[in-house]
């Protein structure tokens, strides 16, 4: 799958409000039977809480390797030595839907600053599997620059050392703009 173009321009989106409700029940879902990666819980719960974007999908980021095969392990790389043998990395990753509003472009634009925390692992963009499924899509990843059209790849020990230092930020300051723009229920 390719994970990341250019992010494209707003266009109309008339059946936002029955997108954004029937993925909101897919992630109670998704959260009830256990399938989200925990440390993306909290965000999870607050981005439900933001009438102008909703989730599509999310991905905290897997490090595969020797000492670590179990493709959905959440054991911090850091652990093990370089070693450790060839890493392959499964992106972390947020894909949001935007809603076509003055809301939604404020949104859009602070999700757009994160690429700034380190723009040579850290992409804004769109993608054209979600575009083709729902307009007004966006992502955030983590992940070399060299890689940011893959969903998955090899990454050297410094890379993911580096993508382990980033990923604490990275879902701080998502949490921090979700709970910005969330409205109370």
């Amino acid at each position: 799958m390719e994970t990341f173009t250019p992010p494209r321009p707003f266009v109309a989106h008339p059946d936002y409000g029955n997108d954004r409700g029937r993925y909101r029940q897919g992630l109670f879902r998704e959260i009830g039977s256990r399938a989200i990666d925990p440390p993306l819980l909290a965000l999870l719960q607050e981005c439900m809480k933001v009438p102008h974007g909703f989730t599509l999908q999310c991905c905290y980021g897997h490090f595969v390797h020797a000492a670590e095969p179990d493709k959905e392990n959440l054991v911090p790389v850091s652990r093990y030595t370089r070693e450790t043998g060839p890493i392959e990395y499964r992106i972390a990753y947020l894909a949001l839907c935007l809603e076509d509003s003055p809301e939604g472009h404020r949104l859009y634009s602070d999700l757009e600053d994160v690429a700034g925390l380190d723009p040579a692992f850290i992409q804004f963009g769109s993608a054209d599997w979600f575009w083709e499924q729902i307009p007004n899509t966006y992502c955030l990843q983590i992940e070399p620059e060299r890689m940011k059209e893959e969903d998955r790849g090899i990454v050297s020990w410094e890379e993911a050392i580096r993508i382990e230092e980033l990923r604490g930020p990275f879902f701080e300051r998502l949490m921090a703009i979700m709970h910005r723009h969330h409205v109370p229920e």
